[in-house]
């Protein structure tokens, strides 16, 4: 294989000023053909007009120090050598006329010369493998009169083959998943799954986030920390500004979200920027977005196309550069159909959307969490707080049972912790505290559910969704566990949620639960389908 150097001429490295001699100086252009084990069958020298004469010198130099090495002068003259876009044109113009043969000649892109521009646009093509090359550094000697060859280093961008690196990189990744998680070690398969892509796409995109999820499950916790993570990688500057669409209504939430001019309305008495603008340049979590009015909606929309909006009452436009994450536990589709929330934003929102599963849904990651919040409890308040080997057994197995509803999700979590540890004695939560708050919870979750009668209530639910007919040919034995399995589908929104929680023991056991199609399948006994079970009475 023939090697091809690809470089500019030096106009200050590569060029020897009087009276100092020209071979008493180190000038890398030459000297990468004084390495007896780097033959250069080819020099591919880019230079200006201007330096023609030094071009010619080189040449003259590198005859004497390596006569077998072919000098092909090739003009690059870009009308500022400093300005990026000029001179990656320059280069990509340089690099797509150019007759790469990959069979006969590997090539080598020198970094050494040019000015940092050139360098940094030579390393980036190389790297989108415009130039299918490896790149060349060379170095001068490190000895007191400067004499010699120097050093060189041929690198490779394919960043496979440096285990250092990509051990730095995927080092990078999980110290950026474990900040996600807030440095909880968690353990459910599909949560993980989800963090890991929710951390690639905020490390790589600025458009919208879209979080999805019952009230609880973290959404607005998740918003913070996708902030702080990039602010920790630099890719934000601004601030981080939260509000909950729940709370805004009519003048106030334009006002909020827009600003306002003075007396745009009454009690209007001084102008007043609003939320999007305070978010210039960071990230701006609206929590309930399916709260959001249709007008503001309209003007959010704008503000996220065109990066520009109008304040209440103001007649000049105001601009702000935000990344927009966004958090509802609605079915934004359905309201769309309803006509509550516009389509066209919708589909500007819908670009990177996750679900967020409630707590019932990841008990496997209920003991990681109860340790959490009672690491946060305990520096919260400066004193050392533990569960006692019994306590902690009992509040976990009650937890992770299928009966546990979590309503509340982490909250309830949290409060459970926060009631639990303010009556522990000397920070130590004992089987009292934690019997007295499975009570509290239990009483909590059931407060306001019809408890239903047996026999009487399930056949009503039976006979309303089979039909007397077919309800006189169910077994008894079946009738019990089928009017379950219709109160929770009518509890939950599809099928896949219905199936999480009517398998939720069973479906910890295994790798890649369906739960989806396990219920579908069970239904399809009786001739019934999600779609059928009807409303609750």
């Amino acid at each position: 294989m023939r090697r091809v150097v690809i470089g500019q001429v030096g106009t200050t490295l590569d060029r020897a000023r009087p009276p100092v001699d020209r071979w008493e100086r180190w000038r890398p252009t030459v000297a990468i053909c004084q390495h007896e084990e780097l033959l250069i069958d080819r020099f591919e020298l880019l230079h200006s007009k201007r330096d023609e004469a030094l071009l010619e010198q080189i040449r003259e130099d590198l005859a004497r120090v390596s006569p077998e090495t072919e000098v092909v002068s090739r003009l690059f003259e870009p009308r500022d050598p400093w300005d990026f876009e000029e001179v990656y044109g320059a280069l990509h113009d340089f690099a797509s006329a150019y007759t790469f043969d990959l069979e006969n000649e590997q090539y080598l892109l020198h970094l050494t010369t040019g000015t940092h521009v050139f360098q940094i646009c030579l390393f980036l093509l190389a790297e989108s493998r415009h130039f299918p090359a490896r790149l060349l550094q060379a170095s001068p000697p490190h000895t007191r009169d400067g004499f010699g060859p120097g050093r060189y280093n041929i690198i490779d961008l394919d960043l496979s083959q440096y285990d250092r690196i990509a051990q730095r990189f995927h080092r990078e990744q999980r110290e950026g998943l474990a900040f996600l998680k807030a440095g909880i070690d968690t353990r459910d398969p599909a949560f993980n799954r989800l963090i890991e892509r929710i951390e690639q796409v905020a490390g790589k995109s600025k458009e919208p986030i879209l979080l999805l999820g019952p009230t609880g499950a973290g959404k607005s916790r998740l918003a913070r920390r996708i902030y702080e993570l990039k602010k920790q990688r630099r890719q934000v500057a601004g601030r981080f500004v939260e509000v909950n669409c729940a709370t805004l209504r009519g003048d106030l939430a334009m006002s909020t979200l827009f600003g306002h001019r003075r007396g745009a309305f009454t009690g209007a008495q001084q102008d007043r920027p609003g939320l999007l603008k305070a978010a210039d340049g960071g990230l701006l979590f609206l929590d309930e977005i399916g709260e959001l009015g249709l007008d503001e909606q309209a003007m959010l929309l704008r503000a996220l196309e065109e990066k520009k909006f109008l304040p209440l009452g103001g007649d000049e436009e105001q601009g702000s550069d935000f990344q927009l994450i966004t958090g509802t536990g609605r079915d934004l589709p359905a309201a769309v159909q309803e006509g509550r929330f516009r389509a066209d934003l919708l589909a500007r929102l819908d670009l990177w959307t996750f679900r967020l599963p409630g707590l019932a849904e990841r008990r496997d990651d209920i003991e990681p969490n109860l340790r959490w919040e009672l690491k946060r409890r305990a520096a919260s308040t400066g004193q050392n707080l533990t569960l006692s080997r019994e306590a902690e057994k009992r509040f976990l197995d009650f937890a992770r049972a299928p009966a546990a509803a979590w309503k509340g999700n982490f909250r309830d979590l949290d409060a459970a912790v926060t009631r639990m540890a303010t009556l522990a004695q000397a920070g130590r939560i004992t089987l009292t505290e934690v019997e007295e708050e499975i009570e509290r919870l239990e009483n909590a979750w059931s407060a306001g559910e019809k408890k239903p009668e047996p026999g009487s209530d399930d056949d009503e639910i039976l006979l309303a969704v089979l039909g007397q007919n077919k309800l006189e040919e169910v077994d008894d034995f079946d009738r019990v566990q089928l009017a379950h399995v219709i109160r929770v589908c009518r509890r939950s929104r599809s099928l896949a949620e219905a199936g999480r929680v009517l398998f939720a023991a069973s479906r910890r056991q295994k790798a890649q639960p369906n739960d989806a199609d396990r219920l579908r399948k069970y239904l399809l006994r009786f001739g019934l389908s999600f779609a059928s079970m009807g409303d609750e009475p």
